[in-house]
């Protein structure tokens, strides 16, 4: 043994309870987090939780909250999953982008092709 300090890697082990994968039902990279209106006891969650629960109250994807809290993807994904788990956050898949165009524009585009 060198003596060396082991860095934030024991934190991570600590902020994650050992564990590498979320519980419940897995996300992916642009899952889009949000807070949730549930009412919490600020003093019972770690800085990274308030620091995602503030990031949040605006929809944001998991890749932009581990940004955010300058943490690996697994550890955030672990963070979230126990938020998640407590009704802190909701995290949905987000919408395909043939579901995120209404019919409208596809008239208006074929109203212009037609005009042609």
């Amino acid at each position: 043994m060198t003596g060396e300090d082991p860095g934030p890697l024991v934190r991570l082990f600590g902020l994650t309870g050992g564990r590498a994968r979320p519980l419940g039902e897995s996300f992916d990279l642009v899952a889009i987090v949000t807070t949730a209106a549930a009412a919490f006891d600020p003093a019972g969650l770690v800085p990274e939780h308030l620091a995602v629960l503030s990031a949040c109250s605006r929809p944001t994807p998991v890749a932009d909250v581990a940004a955010y809290l300058k943490l690996p993807l697994n550890v955030t994904r672990v963070i979230l999953g126990d938020l998640r788990r407590e009704g802190l956050v909701t995290i949905d898949r987000p919408q395909p982008a043939a579901q995120t165009i209404d019919e409208r524009i596809y008239r208006e585009v074929l109203h212009g092709i037609r005009g042609l």
